[in-house]
């Protein structure tokens, strides 16, 4: 009979190839922001999410806030890394007055956790405060992760096109959200199973917006190269 820490490192193990795909599908967003030299109509709240909720993560699985999640500490620092180029790039092709607004973002985020990382280091003497105080901060970074499409999504609904909220990275935050949530129920863990059967939701409604509109999307896309 397989243990219990078996089952959720197995899980775990399978959360953090799933996260890893996550993070990575924005790629070829990029590969086009890169060839095109603009952003475009890409939101950057995605990135500011992951880039704040990654950094979080990385805090939380710190085995003098919370021991024994060192699957948690290792794909969220992937992610935090990840998001940072996602972010410069972003930066990159930008205009000035957009530069600026995610700039200010980007610093705020930067501030809120070297606070709270200053505090964590410094003053934690016990566990047990500092992991329910760092895991309610990253739930709710991890809800905003997830929630962040909700802008796009919105973007989607008025202008009936998915071009702009891609199919992979919707895919992967299904997949993610739901394979995180196995893996805080088994051995529970409140502050990773709220965000992500929050996130496995959200994930579900994005790909149902997906398909709602792809087929608008395909035609608006023939329309323009027949005016073109």
């Amino acid at each position: 009979m397989v243990s219990t820490e078996v089952a959720r490192t197995t899980v775990g193990i399978i959360g953090n190839v799933i996260a890893f795909i996550m993070f990575l599908s924005p790629v070829p967003t990029f590969i086009r922001i890169v060839k095109n030299g603009t952003v475009e109509q890409f939101l950057p709240y995605p990135y500011l999410a992951k880039f704040i909720n990654c950094g979080l993560w990385v805090l939380y699985g710190l085995p003098m806030v919370h021991p024994h999640s060192f699957l948690v500490l290792t794909i969220n620092g992937a992610g935090f890394l990840i998001a940072s180029v996602y972010l410069l790039l972003f930066l990159l092709y930008s205009d000035r007055q957009q530069r600026l607004k995610v700039m200010s973002y980007i610093l705020a985020e930067i501030f809120s956790l070297g606070v709270l990382t200053g505090l964590t280091l410094t003053y934690a003497h016990t566990t047990k405060f500092w992991s329910n105080l760092v895991g309610c901060c990253a739930t709710v970074a991890n809800i905003m992760m997830y929630a962040a499409p909700l802008c796009v999504m919105k973007q989607v609904i008025s202008t009936k096109s998915v071009e702009y909220m891609p199919f992979l990275p919707s895919l992967f935050s299904l997949l993610n959200g739901i394979s995180w949530t196995v893996y805080a129920l088994i051995g529970f863990d409140i502050y990773i199973v709220i965000p992500s059967g929050i996130g496995s939701l959200l994930g579900l409604t994005q790909l149902a917006l997906y398909a709602t509109f792809y087929k608008s999307t395909n035609q608006q896309s023939t329309e323009s190269k027949e005016v073109a």
